[in-house]
């Protein structure tokens, strides 16, 4: 393989990592160490007044897709005022410059020979969700996840629906604090 296919090969291969860490979704959370996330069977959703108003649709996925989420962890959505929990979740949609180079030198060394490289800034839509769980007996925050890099409004149905299980999935991945795989 000649050096320049190498070099091509090496430079592919960068930028699909720098492209995939770029997009991986991050996650943090906090909780009340005082809680015994134990005793936590069931849960109700409530509506967070002044977040940002999402459509109906895109509500829908996000409740559809914590709700398979929690179910994975042994929690069950009730409707009555006896749940364990009240959970409600916000929705943050920013923009972010990204800039792409494509091109690269090419010749027998990274310093020498003649090269074109080209720059262009795109405007990227990063999106986050945070999830808060509420005890109902004391009506005290007990658990707060953010999840970012989560909600792609352009994005087809299909593939944010996708975005969102992954990304719940990840967020949950240490729910129950305390209990280890």
């Amino acid at each position: 393989m000649s050096m320049r296919m190498r070099m091509i090969r090496q430079t592919m291969l960068i930028t699909v990592l720098m492209a995939a860490f770029a997009n991986a979704q991050d996650v943090q959370y906090n909780f009340d160490q005082q809680t015994d996330f134990s005793r936590f069977q069931t849960y109700k959703w409530i509506d967070v007044s002044g977040s940002l108003q999402i459509d109906d649709l895109l509500a829908k996925d996000i409740q559809h897709a914590l709700d398979a989420a929690l179910a994975k962890k042994g929690l069950t959505r009730v409707e009555a005022d006896t749940a364990d929990l009240y959970l409600r979740y916000q929705v943050a949609v920013n923009r972010e410059k990204e800039l792409t180079t494509s091109g690269w030198s090419y010749g027998p060394g990274w310093r020498r020979g003649a090269g074109i490289a080209t720059t262009s800034t795109t405007t990227i839509l990063v999106g986050s969700v945070a999830l808060d769980m509420y005890e109902v007996s004391n009506k005290q925050l007990v658990w707060r996840g953010v999840v970012t890099k989560t909600v792609d409004p352009k994005a087809r149905p299909e593939t944010r629906r996708k975005n969102l299980a992954k990304a719940f999935e990840k967020l949950l991945k240490n729910y129950p604090p305390g209990k280890r795989p």
